[in-house]
């Protein structure tokens, strides 16, 4: 044992750590599962195969991950995060070379009993390692240019390798969570705006790269009227059923352009869509209000935390979580192309709903963790 070693403070035991548990939030997200569990049920036509059952299970499951992991110290995530991005890097390489694919796209590991999908890990794993990193970079060391190439790197390197698999919709997620993280680290503004400069002027050469079907979105997006029985069907029938829903809703289970199977995707992508046809304008008010509410606690959790480590974790996560709602809303509603982010907690989707709770995870354990000092370098831990 090392002489230094005596010195470091313990964390709280485990019977504090459980006190501490932030558990109106984990009831808050139970809540939310369920609704996603009552519209799977609904998508199955009144059935609890083939979504309802398996998304109550993963939610279960999930939610145990999340448990433990906010029981787990905080500095052990501090210290390992480095080997969890390389890890899920790693994971992006192989699905490169011998991921499954699925509609055209090659984004999953089969793992037999599950089909992995490590672009969604890293949206986890790049909010940890940012949170490491800038943790350990004073304010005067983020003035330097040089000092934002390793964040600049762990950001784009992911993002370039999703992008290729393809799944635009990720990409883009990652690189605005890290633009965030970055930026809640005290970054300078007109950093950002240079790099937003350099990124408009590669918009054609983007254009240029994209797939045929990323370019028909965003034809569809400007004009879905254009090939309304092909590539505008899915935001024409999202549209309809939406408006179709009123102001309370069609009720549970009759939801015309679910049930008669019009609305396409509708247990992952057009969740969302099936929800407020059914249960109204009002019900995806409400939907909504839950997702403002996990986020408010989250910042809730980063404003009281003691060291910068947790704040920028927490803040991370609470960026990545309002990403997955915004997108998917302005997806289904017609304000932006159809990307294939699913609606958190309530889409169907084993890795994302993993994904999410893990974060949420984190999250709890920055909360428990809150007063735990975390040294600026892992030497000192």
């Amino acid at each position: 044992m090392m002489a230094h070693e005596h010195l470091r403070p313990a964390g709280p035991g485990l019977g504090q750590k459980i006190r501490r548990l932030h558990w109106p939030f984990v009831a808050l997200v139970a809540v939310i599962g369920a609704i996603g569990y009552g519209v799977l049920y609904s998508a199955g036509g009144g059935s609890q195969e083939p979504w309802a059952l398996r998304h109550l299970m993963r939610l279960a499951a999930g939610m145990g991950v999340m448990l433990v992991l906010a029981l787990v110290d905080v500095r052990l995530f501090f210290r390992w995060a480095y080997a969890a991005y390389g890890l899920v890097l790693g994971l992006l390489v192989v699905v490169e070379v011998m991921g499954e694919v699925n509609k055209g796209a090659q984004r999953w590991i089969d793992l037999g009993v599950v089909q992995l999908q490590p672009s969604e890990l890293m949206k986890v794993v790049l909010v940890l390692v940012l949170a490491r990193y800038l943790h350990g970079a004073y304010l005067r060391d983020l003035r330097r240019p040089l000092s934002l190439l390793p964040p600049v790197l762990m950001i784009v390197l992911p993002a370039a390798l999703v992008l290729v698999q393809p799944d635009l919709g990720t990409a883009v997620t990652l690189l605005a969570a890290g633009t965030a993280v970055l930026f809640l680290a005290g970054v300078r503004l007109w950093k950002f705006a240079l790099v937003g400069g350099l990124g408009a002027a590669a918009l054609p050469v983007a254009w240029a790269n994209l797939h045929d079907y990323q370019r028909q979105r965003v034809f569809t997006f400007l004009d879905p009227e254009r090939d309304p029985l092909g590539a505008g069907y899915h935001i024409i029938q999202s549209k309809i059923a939406l408006g179709s829903g009123g102001l309370w809703g069609k009720g549970f289970l009759m939801g015309s352009q679910a049930q008669l199977s019009f609305l396409p995707e509708k247990q992952t992508d057009f969740a969302f869509t099936m929800l407020a046809e059914e249960a109204g304008f009002a019900g995806a008010i409400l939907v909504l209000a839950l997702y403002l509410a996990v986020i408010l606690a989250a910042l809730v959790v980063a404003l009281r935390c003691t060291h910068q480590f947790g704040r920028l974790l927490a803040m991370g996560v609470a960026c990545n979580f309002t990403l997955y709602v915004v997108i998917n809303v302005a997806m289904v509603t017609g304000l932006i192309p159809v990307v294939g982010v699913p609606l958190p907690l309530i889409s169907y989707g084993g890795t994302a709903m993993l994904t999410v709770l893990a974060s949420f995870g984190l999250l709890l354990s920055v909360d428990i963790h809150r007063n735990t000092p975390i040294p600026r370098y892992p030497g000192e831990l």
